[in-house]
């Protein structure tokens, strides 16, 4: 049996809301506003900058090159070359989101932050669009940006919502930065930084300041059937949607609620919540708009060499506040409203054991930061091929292994054999025989 785990072990309810329909207003105002920035960049070739010194930002924008790939519902990467800077509108709906996705993100960051590209010397930008079947999730590996189509069921293209594709650039500008280990409180500000950009974008885009925007990340990334205004609310962690089927949010925005857990390289898209309140509170403090008030703060912070890659949630307060000049009261007051400062968080618990003769495999994390399960019988007659799957996948042999690089936004899958330690595997080092196990068994049918 496959099931949703909404992580009901916090200390916090999320009190029934009433649902919205995903394609609201402001969807319909971001569409358009994604129509004029096509229409006033333009899809005119760029011509190649002379030298980064003398460039300005308009001119570094103009020399991040960009390719939009097509894996063709396939999971080799990079896939087909479809569209490059400067050519014409496909007519793939996907790859022109994409294309003007990028274009949009790279702007803003070129023409705000100064940064040229993610790694600020120009990288040519990968994407891949159509990834998988019906995958429902988005990532940066390290090298691609990478967008699936969803399910159609509960979740619609990856590249529909702008902010999706802000969020993935977002972490490889991190990677390049402060590097912020995926994992636990720096996974979260991982986390957290990605999401501060993605809404800084979709507030640029629609000409918002601070104080207008919804704070809303992922909006339209639910088909209209889901119960949902968006994946995640950074003014209000945990109200986000509340879905018979998905269950209610459970991101937090408070210390007191920290979540420890092993899931999701411990917890990184609930507890992200914390650090996304307080750069809501601190932006609209700061007032104007996001990305030039605290934006330009939460990015001197990130590339100022405070920030080290094992940072937690107080680490990065403090860098916030050291950079902030005259507004490092109300920065340090956002981050004291949400907790930080005061507590930590400690240590996740140690996993709890399964009964001898069970398998237990649990699939947490991707950009949506859920948790899906399914266990069963080894010994069950009716699965007489699990036991050789088991096998297959050499889990036998291995007792709590990781992997000590976990991707963001990449799945993290964790496999439990009997009364043996858990055993997590990022997707990307999957073997062939663990990804037919999890397939087998967390699929709708398994």
């Amino acid at each position: 049996m496959t099931s949703w785990d909404t992580h009901t072990g916090r200390c916090t309810f999320i009190p029934p809301w009433l649902a919205e329909r995903v394609d609201g207003p402001e969807r319909a105002a971001l569409d358009e506003a994604l129509r004029a920035e096509r229409a006033r960049r333009g899809l005119e070739a760029r011509s190649a900058r002379t030298s980064t010194s003398d460039a300005t930002a308009e001119g570094l924008a103009a020399a991040a090159a960009w390719t939009v790939h097509d894996a063709g519902s396939t999971t080799s990467l990079p896939g087909t070359p479809a569209r490059s800077t400067g050519e014409p509108e496909t007519g793939d709906v996907a790859v022109d989101e994409a294309a003007v996705g990028i274009e949009a993100t790279l702007a803003m960051f070129a023409e705000v932050l100064e940064r040229d590209s993610h790694d600020d010397a120009g990288a040519p930008v990968s994407l891949t669009v159509h990834y998988g079947s019906d995958y429902n999730n988005a990532f940066w590996d390290g090298t691609q940006l990478v967008f699936g189509d969803g399910d159609g069921r509960i979740f619609e293209r990856f590249t529909k919502p702008v902010d999706v594709l802000a969020h993935e650039f977002s972490h490889a500008v991190v990677e390049h930065t402060a590097g912020l280990v995926y994992r636990d409180q720096s996974g979260a500000l991982n986390e957290s930084v990605a999401d501060v950009f993605a809404s800084c974008l979709k507030q640029r885009l629609l000409g918002q300041d601070a104080a207008d925007g919804d704070w809303l990340i992922g909006e339209g990334i639910f088909t209209p059937s889901i119960r949902a205004r968006a994946l995640r609310d950074m003014a209000a962690p945990g109200t986000a949607y509340d879905d018979p089927e998905l269950g209610a949010d459970p991101q937090v925005g408070h210390m007191d609620d920290y979540v420890e857990t092993t899931a999701d390289n411990g917890g990184v898209h609930l507890n992200s919540g914390i650090p996304n309140k307080a750069f809501q509170l601190a932006a609209v403090a700061v007032g104007g708009r996001a990305i030039e008030g605290a934006g330009r703060i939460w990015y001197d912070a990130l590339v100022g060499g405070d920030v080290t890659a094992d940072a937690d949630f107080a680490t990065f307060a403090a860098a916030t506040v050291a950079v902030a000049g005259e507004h490092a009261d109300v920065v340090r007051q956002a981050w004291a409203q949400v907790g930080v400062g005061r507590a930590t968080g400690s240590a996740a618990p140690a996993p709890q054991q399964v009964p001898t003769g069970r398998l237990r495999v649990e699939r947490s994390g991707g950009f949506i930061g859920r948790t899906e399960t399914a266990e069963v019988d080894l010994d069950d007659p009716a699965l007489p091929d699990v036991r050789a799957l088991v096998e297959q996948a050499g889990l036998a042999a291995l007792d709590g292994s990781s992997d000590p690089t976990p991707r963001p936004d990449m799945f993290l899958y964790t496999f439990t054999v009997g009364d043996r330690a858990p055993v997590r595997v990022p997707e990307h080092l999957l073997t062939a025989g663990q990804a037919e196990l999890a397939h087998r068994l967390l699929r709708p049918d398994g």
